[in-house]
């Protein structure tokens, strides 16, 4: 079981949207089992998924104190990937948690108070020593902050060729407890989702090729 932690110093940086779009996507595309785990006291993905109608993908309720021993046991269940959202802050929780972590997801909005957080958040991933992909979000179509937010980042590590844009749909989408491209199969949000789950795979795959 791949174990994909998605962090953020920045609230507000789309961490529960990207965590619950792509359990749905690995799902949608036979990649399951996928779960999700909320280590954020707010419980905003917990609270997606309550109001979630589907079956998949699915929810472990771990405490913190538990949560390795809840990831040894969702593996031996046969999950292949487990999506943990985080709380956006810099603590030796989110260090413990990264820890664990097959893959970093650090979701940037491109904006400068972004840019000037992010380097805190990569510091605690580093220190980890763990692999990591940054994802643009809530990216404005046609706008030069956004490539000059991924010059910036690109001193830092690797960008997903794939950007979340800055959409209603995915917002309109997690109210109710769906995702995106549930709710539009052909619409835009579905086409990035679907690519940003290969670009994540893709990662994965570069990083642990030996297994």
């Amino acid at each position: 079981m791949k174990k994909i932690v998605v962090t953020s110093q920045k609230g507000g940086s789309g961490k529960t949207t990207l965590c619950a779009h792509l359990a749905v996507e690995a799902e949608r595309v036979g990649d399951g089992p996928a779960w999700l785990i909320d280590t954020d006291k707010q419980g905003t993905l917990s609270l997606w998924h309550d109001r979630r109608s589907a079956d998949t993908p699915q929810r472990a309720d771990v405490s913190f104190a538990q949560l390795e021993s809840g990831l040894i046991l969702l593996a031996n269940r046969g999950a292949a990937y487990c999506f943990v959202d985080t709380p956006p802050a810099i603590s030796d929780q989110n260090a413990v948690v990264l820890g664990l972590a097959d893959l970093v997801l650090i979701p940037v909005r491109p904006s400068p108070a972004d840019l000037w957080a992010v380097s805190h958040t990569v510091a605690l991933v580093q220190q980890a020593k763990k692999p990591f992909l940054f994802v643009i979000t809530q990216a404005k179509a046609n706008a030069s902050i956004t490539a000059q937010t991924v010059a910036a980042l690109s001193h830092h590590g690797r960008v997903a060729t794939t950007f979340i844009a800055d959409r209603v749909p995915y917002a309109a989408a997690m109210t109710d407890g769906h995702s995106a491209p549930e709710l539009a199969a052909r619409g835009h949000a579905a086409q990035e989702i679907a690519r940003l789950w290969q670009d994540l795979k893709l990662c994965l795959d570069e990083n642990y090729s030996i297994d």
